[in-house]
């Protein structure tokens, strides 16, 4: 284990998977708060990158980020990681683009990781720990939308995939492992996170937007979901971190539910130069149930079809004051990222 880190703040806040999209952008807006920041990598050789992704956002605070090595799938690297931190933002978990060969493999990493992480902040005597986990944690259960902080996902359902369950294990986990050790802990549920990009790589969630922008999709399924900006998400975890209030508390942030055809008529009205490789029509729910033996991308959403899943995030609005930009305006930063970095190239004249 490496640990590379230069002097700065009193305040040191361990960020775990730093170089993924939602953990870059809480990585950023602790820095422009004026924390400390360590972000912990699996492989040291990405750090030049981020630093200089964050750089370009906030050129003067970089003295203030430091990075540490440590893999959610070993022990190592985690009590170094955790040193000296008055605070943990656990945001680190594997997502999977498509349907994963492995269910267990995905559980155990996301869940075993997160044990890491926790009992290493105890050990330290962290002040509080802020765990990322998702409304697929609270939205594939018995419950009806819009979904609150009460409704859990259950892991032995048709409709959990394992995404879903290796979300809700964890979050299971951990409030288990913090009820038995009085640790400080607060939970952030996201909906799908989308917004502006850092850098050239994106996560599942900007996927989804890559994917319809480049022609992936010939048709649309009845699906939805809630959508949210990361940097309303990464404002949620850090106000989360020092509210007194929000210690041993789940908070559900996510905006509007958007039909997926909602979403890609958006796009097409805001980006019309685009709109030839957008998909057209919805897909028949029989077709998807019929693709859904062969085809990934239908198996993880074919128990959702036409179903509801909007959610309630006034708990947090009420508790943590916080407050989230129009979600157009998540949707289509994620698009002009993507077109702007030229990963989605313009469509010909002609196409």
């Amino acid at each position: 284990m490496r640990l590379a880190e230069t002097k700065g703040r009193e305040d040191t806040v361990l960020v775990t998977g730093i170089g993924g999209f939602l953990a870059s952008h809480v990585g950023l807006q602790l820095l422009k708060h004026g924390y400390r920041v360590r972000g912990s990598l699996r492989n040291m050789g990405k750090c030049e990158a981020i630093r200089s992704q964050l750089g370009a956002q906030a050129p003067g605070e970089l003295q203030r980020l430091g990075f540490a090595q440590a893999d959610l799938d070993s022990d190592e690297g985690w009590r170094e990681a955790v040193e000296g931190c008055r605070y943990v933002i656990h945001t680190a978990s594997p997502f999977p683009p498509d349907f994963p060969e492995n269910e267990q493999a995905l559980i155990d990493t996301a869940r075993e990781g997160a044990l890491r992480v926790l009992t290493a902040a105890h050990r330290a005597h962290v002040e509080r720990v802020v765990l990322t986990s998702s409304v697929a944690a609270t939205n594939h259960g018995d419950g009806h939308a819009p979904f609150t902080e009460d409704n859990w996902t259950d892991p032995e359902s048709p409709r959990a995939t394992p995404y879903y369950k290796s979300k809700t294990l964890t979050e299971r986990a951990a409030w288990t492992f913090a009820h038995e050790t009085a640790l400080d802990l607060a939970v952030i549920n996201p909906s799908v996170i989308l917004g502006p990009l850092l850098g050239r790589d994106f996560g599942t969630s900007v996927g989804l937007i890559y994917h319809l922008m480049t022609g992936r999709f010939e048709g649309i399924p009845r699906f939805g979901f809630s959508v949210v900006d990361a940097r309303d998400v990464a404002d949620a975890h850090i106000t989360a971190m020092t509210h007194p209030a929000a210690g041993g508390q789940r908070f559900i942030v996510g905006g509007r539910f958007f039909w997926l055809k909602e979403l890609v008529a958006l796009l097409a009205r805001t980006f019309p130069e685009h709109a030839a490789r957008l998909p057209r029509g919805e897909v028949p729910d029989e077709i998807i149930r019929a693709m859904a033996s062969t085809d990934p991308n239908a198996r993880t959403i074919v128990h959702e079809l036409g179903r509801d899943l909007s959610v309630d995030a006034s708990k947090a609005r009420r508790m943590l004051n916080w407050r989230s930009r129009p979600e157009e305006d998540c949707i289509c930063a994620s698009a002009q990222s993507l077109i702007a970095l030229g990963l989605v190239p313009a469509v010909s004249v002609g196409a």
